[in-house]
């Protein structure tokens, strides 16, 4: 059976994982998620940051939390609809139940509701097409996680 090597801290002392995810303790509320987000490697920290911006203004009151190294964004405890993972070359949205919105975002999944939306650094962001899916997908029942 062979040994994981233990992984070591970078030089601003943040252990990331394959692709440069970030290995946060899991947690809830905004100050874990903020503590990831920081933590996110060159321009993907700064993305991340419109992303939770542009959440928090689009669904007032939303639960936050970090799970399995990544934030999760909800409208009740353990009731998620969307996250976000940090990619070698990109960051990948996650809609829990993307396949319900009008238009669902790009990319599909082997889950049928799941669909996915991967920003890379050129991209520009359409943040009244971004807002529109948080809104619908907040008003769909979310995953219990």
């Amino acid at each position: 059976m062979s040994q994981r090597k233990p992984l070591t801290p970078g030089p601003d002392g943040i252990v990331r994982l394959a692709g440069g995810n970030p290995q946060i303790p899991k947690g809830y509320g905004d100050a874990v998620v903020q503590t990831y987000i920081d933590a996110m490697p060159g321009w993907q920290s700064a993305v991340g940051r419109r992303l939770d911006a542009i959440i928090e203004k689009t669904v007032p009151g939303v639960e936050k939390a970090v799970k399995w190294n990544s934030p999760f964004y909800g409208t009740e405890k353990d009731h998620w609809f969307m996250s976000y993972h940090c990619m070698t070359r990109y960051l990948k949205v996650s809609f829990f139940k993307g396949a319900h919105l009008d238009p669902p975002p790009p990319g599909t999944s082997k889950q049928p509701d799941v669909r996915y939306l991967d920003i890379y650094e050129e991209d520009e962001i359409d943040e009244a097409r971004f807002a529109d899916w948080v809104r619908q997908a907040s008003r769909l029942p979310g995953e219990k996680m």
